[in-house]
């Protein structure tokens, strides 16, 4: 079964999209103290500074981890571009970078035998840097009133869906939607903290980087606690590259702005 090293290891495997024109994105740094986060942010068309826009973050996968602020946009990063949705959804979008040597979420390094022991060791630790760092942004641009603090959502792929799950169990009454794409929280755990969240979880029946499983014990759990707004939709076809079909589902960001706090 998966351990730690051998479920990071996998992770770094991503299979890169064709180059797109991300320069809408604009290169920003975040900096508290010592450490600097890397981010690209795209304003809604027609940006107001007086209003305060929705904010959409999404955290990339392990193989898009870097210094460069580019590679993070490889997966997503044209969806937020299209025309219809910048138009029928005017928001903040960020890509944050992790740095090549940190994640987005801490893991318990020791050797586990089953998924099930790798998966209670998950979201028990403190956050990253990174996570830390993403964190303090979102709380300065909601302080800043150029963020809705009722309208903040987050979502990540791969190793973004760990660290979506583990900033959604450090911060339940936070975000007002979350969609992890391909990840795995502690079912415990999260049960216990951020139930009350939306949430819509993609996983592809197929995966052998991340074991879906995890997450189907996580959304049986949610419609055990009659959780309203839990999603699951697992693609039948797809390995770990689900969040290409994540991506295509016309009904997203629909559902992710019909939520507010």
């Amino acid at each position: 079964m998966k351990n730690f090293i051998s479920i990071l290891t996998l992770l770094i495997t991503i299979h890169f999209s064709q180059a797109q024109n991300f320069s809408a994105y604009q290169k920003q740094f975040f900096i508290r103290s010592n450490d600097t986060l890397r981010y690209r942010i795209l304003y809604p068309e027609n940006y107001k500074k007086e209003k305060a826009y929705p904010l959409i973050v999404f955290l990339h996968g392990s193989g898009e981890r870097g210094n460069d602020n580019e590679a993070q946009l490889s997966h997503g990063g044209d969806l937020f571009l299209k025309d219809s949705l910048r138009k029928q959804f005017p928001a903040i979008v960020i890509f944050p970078q992790s740095p090549a040597d940190s994640t987005w979420n801490r893991f318990v390094v020791e050797e586990r035998d089953t998924t099930e022991a790798f998966n209670r060791s998950l979201n028990i630790l403190d956050l990253t840097t990174p996570e830390r760092l993403v964190k303090l942004l979102m709380d300065s641009l909601a302080e800043n009133k150029i963020a809705d603090k009722r309208r903040i959502y987050l979502g990540g792929l791969s190793l973004g869906g760990f660290g979506t799950y583990d900033l959604a169990i450090h911060y339940p009454d936070y975000f007002a939607a979350i969609f992890p794409i391909c990840g795995q929280a502690n079912v415990k755990l999260y049960t216990q903290k951020a139930a009350k969240i939306p949430v819509w979880i993609s996983h592809g029946a197929l995966d052998n980087v991340v074991d879906p499983q995890p997450d189907r014990n996580l959304f049986k759990a949610l419609q055990n606690m009659n959780a309203k707004n839990a999603k699951y939709t697992e693609y039948p076809n797809a390995n770990h590259n689900s969040w290409d079909n994540a991506f295509a589902e016309p009904n997203l960001l629909p559902w992710l702005f019909s939520f507010k706090k």
